[in-house]
């Protein structure tokens, strides 16, 4: 497969589920221990190679803009006051220069719309799409390691990474089915939406790490409206199923639903016991709670 230079990020959600801190503040800004959710994705992002960051964003989320910008008057205040750690941090988040583009998707239409809002600039070349809601932990990341596999397959490949989720859940998530091994994938041979437990072809969701290629553009431009009125990414990608191959990729790691409120504090607490400088502290803290002290 071509090497992967551009990965796009949909930012536009409302985050209604977190709401009334959403209602100035994006979700994606929501911190994970002292990061933002869509730094940890773009920190993910960045270790697997990625060159170009494409944020489909939509309106009230100028804020992501300025996260990932330079902002003068705190650098200034940091090097008055000989903060020079902070300051090296803020330079080390900060992306070169020509990096990262903005696209605004104007109607909430759904995953597949916003993906497709990015057609321009992803141009004809594959790419990675990276839900902010889904942080995955591991010291490799998880798209570091589709790229690792996409290696052993075919140039027109596309990749999902899926994970195994109890049964008396998968009606709550895509599933796929499992065909013949490749390398460290496999050969997906259906993809069925929150199907019902007794006729789901596995146990392996759908997460949110995808690699995709340029021909789903123009399956999402035609695409018509799917489940909720919106249009589905899911659709457009059965459709190019039947022309080019789709792979699984199990990928080593848990990950945290970040759009639900259990799911983001899970992650807060793992990725705090992940700190060396929090961790003993932290687990104090918790003992006391849960003993109720």
């Amino acid at each position: 497969m071509t090497h992967i230079r551009k990965a796009i990020f949909p930012v536009a959600g409302l985050g209604t589920r977190f709401l009334p801190a959403t209602k100035a503040m994006p979700k994606e800004m929501l911190p994970v221990v002292d990061r933002p959710l869509i730094q940890h994705v773009v920190d993910e992002a960045r270790q697997a190679g990625i060159e170009h960051f494409i944020f489909v964003t939509g309106r009230n989320k100028s804020v992501i803009e300025d996260h990932f910008d330079r902002q003068f008057e705190l650098e200034l205040t940091l090097i008055e006051r000989g903060k020079k750690t902070e300051l090296a941090l803020l330079s080390e988040d900060l992306p070169e220069a020509g990096t990262v583009s903005f696209t605004r998707q104007q109607s909430p239409l759904g995953l597949g719309h916003a993906v497709w809002c990015a057609r321009e600039l992803v141009g004809h070349e594959p790419f990675a799409l990276l839900l902010p809601d889904v942080l995955v932990q591991h010291t490799r990341g998880c798209l570091a390691q589709m790229i690792d596999a996409a290696k052993d397959l075919d140039a027109n490949a596309n990749i999902v990474a899926v994970e195994k989720v109890p049964q008396e859940r998968v009606h709550m998530y895509g599933v796929v089915g499992v065909g013949a091994p490749k390398g460290k994938a496999f050969a997906i041979t259906k993809m069925v939406e929150k199907p019902k437990a007794s006729e789901a072809p596995s146990n392996l969701s759908i997460t949110g790490r995808y690699i995709l290629q340029p021909q789903i553009f123009e399956l999402l431009e035609k695409q018509a409206a799917g489940a909720g009125g919106e249009i589905q990414l899911t659709d457009a990608m059965l459709a190019l199923s039947h022309s080019q191959p789709f792979y699984g990729l199990e990928f080593e790691g848990r990950s945290f639903d970040c759009g639900s409120k259990i799911g983001f504090l899970t992650a807060n607490v793992a990725y705090g016991l992940e700190r060396a400088d929090i961790a003993p502290d932290l687990r104090s803290e918790m003992r006391r709670l849960l003993d109720g002290k």
